[in-house]
């Protein structure tokens, strides 16, 4: 009776999730007579899957796709790499003020946004970089410390006996790093670069602040060009919405193994 309750409330929210998006899809395939029906129409009854390419080519989407690309790449590996870098130094080295600088570090997560856009944008465009790529990319390339507190902690379940082992056989510090530490890495750094990825291909407010020429753009960005300012264009924003979600579903499909393995790591750990 108790396994009956716990998997239909598990389905029930399950459902309460998925139907958002299921929404969405089927708002992409309609016509403009059923999306204005009044009761309205769920299921369509003619899947007009043109409206994808056609929704496509309103805007220069094949632009926005590029940018977008661009900074999640780039943006992604320097994530990667700067935080793992970062967290390999606080989990291996020691040095004066060591754990007062990983405190202060992990401070700054307390820091919103709010406070932190409008310094940011006088930083950026002091370097002249507004209307570029440059303020999505770069910080990336500096770490987060949310990302180096966890591989910190994933270094750290290391034994030093294979530090040490490394150090008798010569092994440099970034020896150490690269061949040793970076593939056993490898499941904390997909988790890495998967949260990233979502961040950097859903961000919204940050190129709209630094970004002026539409030729810059993003997707998110290119999708709120839908929105006029009296028409909003439903159809298309359904259907450029649902190709938006398909390459984090793809990610995660792929990388749900190393994400369910860290989350029953931890809880084992715990």
């Amino acid at each position: 009776m108790v396994r009956t309750l716990t998997y239909g409330a598990l389905i029930f929210l399950s459902a309460l999730f998925v139907a958002p998006f299921l929404w969405t899809l089927l708002t992409a395939v309609k016509t403009e007579v059923e999306l204005v029906t009044w009761p309205p129409v769920f299921w369509p009854e003619d899947w007009r899957w043109a409206n994808f390419p056609e929704s496509w080519a309103k805007q220069p989407f094949g632009t926005y796709l590029w940018n977008s690309t661009t900074v999640v790449v780039l943006s992604t590996i320097g994530q990667v790499f700067s935080s793992s870098l970062v967290a390999f130094g606080f989990a291996r080295f020691r040095f004066p003020g060591r754990d007062p600088i990983f405190v202060l570090l992990l401070a700054t997560m307390m820091i919103p946004w709010d406070v932190k856009m409008i310094p940011l944008y006088m930083e950026f465009n002091l370097l002249g970089w507004i209307n570029t790529l440059k303020p999505l990319i770069v910080p990336a390339w500096f770490g987060e410390a949310f990302f180096i507190f966890l591989l910190r902690q994933y270094i750290m379940t290391v034994p030093m006996e294979i530090d040490e082992a490394a150090r008798m056989d010569g092994a440099t510090a970034w020896q150490l790093y690269w061949r040793i530490h970076l593939p056993l890495m490898v499941p904390g750094l997909v988790l890495v670069g998967t949260f990233h990825f979502m961040n950097a291909w859903n961000d919204y407010l940050g190129p709209l602040i630094y970004l002026n020429d539409q030729t810059k753009y993003t997707l998110p960005l290119g999708l709120g060009l839908f929105q006029g300012r009296h028409d909003v264009d439903n159809i298309a924003i359904a259907a450029i919405t649902v190709i938006l979600c398909l390459p984090p579903l793809v990610l995660f499909f792929f990388v749900q193994r190393y994400i369910m393995d860290n989350a029953l790591g931890s809880s084992v750990k715990g």
